[in-house]
């Protein structure tokens, strides 16, 4: 039985990743544990002797020896001691081995009830352990099955919860249908880890980009910011950190297949790739993108700007129900105000002020920055993902500036 018991443990270990020595912790509690429950008494002075290479186990009461015996669970008079021994002293310790098998059908179901418990609670702890240092991290899982709303994950060797605000809209989370996702947040709690993940967080498209483009991999080209609006349309910023790398050309890949792997992660979302700048204007421009931009005035103390388009662009720069100026604003974050150019000459009228005076109140204070700010804005490389054909390359421009990491950094 004892080898057949060791036996056991390395199986558990090597299945489940449960030490034996955990184990071995938990059989000793349990007969200590038993010992109580079966004699009544007090499980202090109780030692379990347990060989950890053949499973041999021994049980002894410790005993202390006495004069004069006041309690008879832990004490031994002299007398009784050496006749056990002759070596035995006042105040020696005399060790009595116990016989297991009398402990009753009772204890040994305490025994067994706790050794279960014990080897629950490690396999939770060897799962928390596993996912709380991978929050943020990509994972693929199997719909196992919903309930009110959640979605729960297979995950292999543990379960994840897919909530209904981390969901994307109108997704299909039948049984046995596979997703990519990240996740979210690993939670302690008494019925085990809460393993908390979701398809609509920023985050995964910054994942999906990362498994897909090596230059995001390795570095060399730097996510900026991300805004999502899961299921709809997603603008991600990005820049170069080397002069013969092209941020746009990696994210989207020889006729658009990089970025087609990552549409297929997460169905009908569409993805604006926009080029970040140092330059504000503009990045806010690009990021109006795909509308054109004539100007941009900026308002550095309330971070808010002031973005002139052509009329017939003034719909699509807004976007429908405004999701095109929303999703530039969080990218940005900056505010952003959007006039057509007959409402901006309008805007000026009423205001009663030229465009050179607007520039004089947002602080415009030099001929070199108005030109800037006067000229109209040329857009850095951009693309969108409903745009790409596969049965045409695509003809991307080339970035303006290529970032070094000193501007990356302090810009961020």
């Amino acid at each position: 039985m004892n080898e057949e018991f060791i036996l056991a443990l390395n199986q558990l270990e090597s299945e489940k990743g449960i030490k034996k020595d955990i184990v071995f912790e938990a059989l000793e509690a349990a007969l200590i544990s038993s010992y109580k429950k079966n004699f009544g008494m007090s499980n202090q002075n109780i030692v379990v002797d347990i060989n950890k290479e053949n499973g041999n186990i021994k049980i002894f009461k410790e005993m202390t020896v006495v004069d004069e015996v006041e309690d008879e669970d832990t004490e031994i008079s002299l007398e009784d001691a050496e006749e056990i021994s002759s070596k035995y002293k006042v105040g020696s310790i005399v060790r009595i081995e116990i016989d297991p098998m009398k402990f009753g059908r009772i204890a040994a179901q305490t025994a067994k009830q706790v050794v279960i418990q014990k080897i629950k609670d490690a396999e939770k702890d060897i799962i928390y352990d596993d996912f709380i240092d991978r929050e943020g991290e990509l994972i693929t899982g199997q719909v196992q099955r919903s309930s009110k709303g959640y979605v729960f994950i297979d995950l292999g060797k543990s379960e994840g919860i897919l909530p209904p605000n981390e969901q994307i809209k109108g997704e299909d989370y039948s049984h046995g249908n596979r997703y990519k996702m990240i996740i979210l947040e690993v939670k302690k709690t008494p019925k085990g880890p809460q393993i908390i993940l979701s398809r609509s967080h920023p985050n995964l498209i910054k994942r999906l980009f990362e498994l897909e483009v090596p230059e995001i991999h390795d570095g060399i080209v730097e996510v900026f910011n991300i805004s999502r609006e899961a299921g709809s349309r997603t603008k991600i910023a990005v820049f170069s950190k080397s002069e013969d790398v092209d941020p746009l050309g990696a994210c989207v890949g020889f006729k658009g297949a990089r970025v087609k792997a990552i549409l297929d992660s997460i169905g009908e979302e569409k993805i604006d790739i926009i080029i970040w700048d140092r330059d504000i204007d503009h990045f806010i421009a690009n990021a109006l993108s795909p509308s054109n931009v004539e100007k941009v005035f900026i308002d550095d103390s309330n971070k808010q700007a002031l973005v002139v388009v052509p009329d017939y662009q003034l719909s699509l720069a807004i976007g429908k129900e405004g999701q095109n100026v929303r999703l530039a604003a969080k990218l940005t974050n900056w505010k952003i105000d959007i006039k057509s150019v007959s409402q901006f000459e309008e805007y000026l009228e009423a205001e009663n002020m030229t465009e050179d005076e607007l520039y004089a109140k947002l602080g415009y204070e030099d001929d070199e920055d108005e030109d800037v700010a006067d000229e109209e804005i040329e857009f850095h490389a951009e693309a969108s993902a409903e745009d790409i054909d596969e049965e045409d390359e695509m003809d991307l421009e080339e970035a303006e500036d290529n970032l070094d990491t000193t501007d990356t950094d302090s810009e961020e």
